[in-house]
């Protein structure tokens, strides 16, 4: 994710943000005034934003002054000027207890904010450090527009105020949210990356006047959605105003994509991840010791594979063990840029007329992109495809509506490949897939359960038509010969692997299943037609529309005229690089190697899901599938939609 989380409590954490948060991740010398800090850490002054705040008096795009950030993040929640109010209450004669109350906002809270740090993705904030002054302004533009929406969604669809018994009463804060956007320039490593920290107040005016506070909880199940809705516009806006196109990279081999600007060689992102590479590392040593660590016993202490979550867990302790110490001398922005570029001359292995004209690199990919690959969005399949991956990326296959958004958004993101699209087309996905391929499971028993993000879904489908969860690897037995014993030639070995060592045993990655869940629904598709005035629905030119520009099919022949010149420009079958492309970066089915073997291992098809959704979907009654509505075109056509099943009633249910 693009978008991180993490809270803001008041005492020894607020002092962390205030010594070194807001000054660039530098040290602060004691006894410095903020302004003079952050003027010798080389970064801008803080900045206010959000909508709530002329209800405390300030201004949007004011500058963020140090008592300010005590009274609201560092006193437990008080307004900004606190200390005047209370000087002006003090001096119409309250007591000082009364004083004091007049300047706090609501009840005081330990938990005074959250900090999320927004970034772009690394071909974006390249193209910043190692582009002209006018591409660095493109992109901090879309960098700081793209926050403001993301806070603009977050206030009107995120963000509850808790009140009333055990805070079951929830309501939006009317009059908006309020943060502080503090903008640095470059990592721990040194290498450049254009992120911004935004410390959000949890203090929100309710309709009756009083202050409350906002549910951290809703703010962090919606991180995912946000950092979606956050790639998405800074993308967009950066194809748009510099002539760029964006594609899906691999980074991790059964994991889903990136998006990344076009163009951009991987060498230069690989040279802005050595904080990744240390952690890498230092991971590998976790994953093997979490596998061996046995008990006074001798009997091992965790699972003999190491799932997702456990990863997870473990790459967090990996990131606090590698973490690099403070930077030293503050350098200004235009330092930054010119060492930033002789070190990746010096050091990445790109060419130095590519790390000099990058963007010129960038708009020819994106060129060839655009005369090729055309944005085919069709709701209904974006629902096929996006409920697909939901039900399989969520254990059990239940899930809510932040999670069919957070997808949704990605899913354009793919397919639009830089493109604007239209306010409100994520919903529309959203709408089409939950009335569509979405079954209501909820049986809320309080007044959250029953509010629309909180209601659990299920996917209609069979689940015995969808592919299994692998089965999890055995640990490796210390006795079993490696296959060169058996006569057999050696498996190519990772670099830094001696002879004899065996890889850590992994539960395979749900991604890869969830890209043959959604192929399985497509299939069905691909053999059913409607007709839309006239021409039948092209599935395969949606499917390509998510492709890179080299892996696209090549257009039919036409056997009447097989004899004729071939049409310049025109190829009458992939070559020789765009199989070997196809072989290494293509995301989609065709790149999963279902060979026979690894067809053998998918027969159970969910067998223990599709157990439980049994018992769970009997409960339901039988619905008009009839009265569902149909989703619908952007142009008002009517959209290919499959044939509906009925109830889903168990494993033996087709779709």
């Amino acid at each position: 994710m693009t978008v991180d989380i993490r809270v803001i409590r008041a005492g020894q954490m607020y002092r962390y943000y205030l010594r070194e948060i807001v000054v660039g991740d530098g040290r602060r010398p004691a006894r410095t005034s903020l302004r003079a800090a952050q003027e010798q850490a080389g970064v801008p002054v803080g900045r206010w934003t959000g909508r709530g705040l002329a209800a405390l008096g300030l201004a949007p795009g004011e500058e963020v002054a140090e008592a300010q950030l005590r009274n609201l993040f560092g006193e437990r929640g008080r307004h900004p000027y606190a200390d005047r109010i209370e000087v002006a209450r003090l001096a119409q004669g309250d007591s000082p207890a009364e004083a004091y109350r007049a300047g706090a906002l609501g009840r005081r809270v330990t938990v005074t904010g959250v900090d999320f740090v927004f970034r772009p993705q690394p071909s974006i904030y390249l193209l910043w450090a190692f582009g002209d002054e006018e591409t660095r302004l493109v992109i901090e533009a879309a960098h700081e527009r793209a926050i403001e929406r993301v806070l603009e969604w977050i206030e009107d669809e995120v963000a509850v105020i808790r009140y009333g018994k055990d805070g079951i009463y929830r309501v939006r804060p009317p009059g908006g949210l309020v943060a502080a956007r503090f903008r640095h320039y470059e990592a721990r490593s040194g290498r450049p990356l254009l992120h911004d920290h935004v410390l959000l107040s949890v203090k929100g005016q309710r309709l009756d006047g009083k202050w409350g506070s906002i549910h951290t909880t809703a703010l962090f199940e919606n991180t995912v959605a946000a950092s979606a809705l956050y790639n998405e516009l800074v993308a967009a806006e950066v194809c748009e105003e510099l002539g760029l196109a964006t594609e899906p990279r691999t980074v991790t081999e059964g994991r889903r994509p990136v998006m990344e600007i076009a163009g951009v060689p991987y060498g230069l992102i690989r040279w802005t991840a050595r904080r990744s590479d240390q952690i890498a590392s230092c991971l590998s040593e976790l994953e093997h010791e979490y596998v061996t660590a046995v008990d006074d016993d001798g009997e091992p202490r965790f699972l003999p594979v190491v799932s997702e979550r456990a990863r997870a867990k473990l790459n967090q302790i990996a990131a606090r063990k590698t973490r690099p110490p403070k930077k030293g001398k503050a350098r200004s922005l235009a330092q930054l840029r010119a060492d930033w570029q002789a070190s990746a001359i010096r050091t990445s292995g790109v060419p130095a007329d590519v790390i000099s004209s990058l963007l010129e690199y960038a708009r020819a990919a994106a060129a060839a992109i655009r005369a090729r690959v055309a944005a085919v969005v069709d709701i209904a399949l974006a629902a096929v495809d996006v409920t697909a991956t939901v039900f399989v990326m969520n254990n059990g296959g239940r899930f809510h509506r932040r999670h069919l958004l957070a997808e949704a958004r990605r899913h354009l993101a793919l397919v639009l490949r830089g493109r604007r699209r239209d306010p409100g087309l994520d919903d529309q996905v959203v709408a089409a897939a939950i009335s569509t391929h979405c079954l209501d499971i909820s049986e809320p028993n309080t007044i959250r359960g029953r509010e629309a993000g909180y209601r659990l879904y299920t996917a209609r489908w069979a689940l015995s038509d969808l592919p299994a969860r692998h089965r999890p690897p055995a640990a490796p037995d210390p006795e079993r010969r490696s296959p060169a014993d058996s006569g057999e030639p050696p498996a190519p070995r990772p670099p830094g692997q001696d002879a004899g060592e065996w890889d850590v045993p992994r539960v395979p990655l749900q991604y890869d299943r969830a890209v043959l869940a959604g192929a399985v629904v497509r299939e069905q598709l691909r053999t059913t037609t409607t007709a839309v005035r006239g021409q039948a629905y092209d599935v395969v030119a949606h499917q390509q529309a998510a492709m890179p520009e080299q892996l696209l099919a090549p257009q039919p022949a036409d056997p009447e005229h097989d004899d004729q010149e071939q049409e310049p420009g025109r190829r009458e079958a992939l070559d020789l690089a765009a199989l070997r492309a196809l072989r290494d970066s293509r995301t989609d089915v065709e790149a999963l190697d279902l060979t026979a073997e690894r067809l053998r291992h998918l027969q159970d098809a969910f067998t223990a899901a599709a157990d439980r959704a049994h018992t769970t979907m009997d409960r339901y009654t039988r619905r008009d599938d009839a009265e569902t509505p149909q989703p619908g075109r952007r142009d008002g056509q009517q959209a290919h939609r499959p044939q509906e099943p009925g109830p889903h009633r168990g494993r033996d249910v087709g779709h």
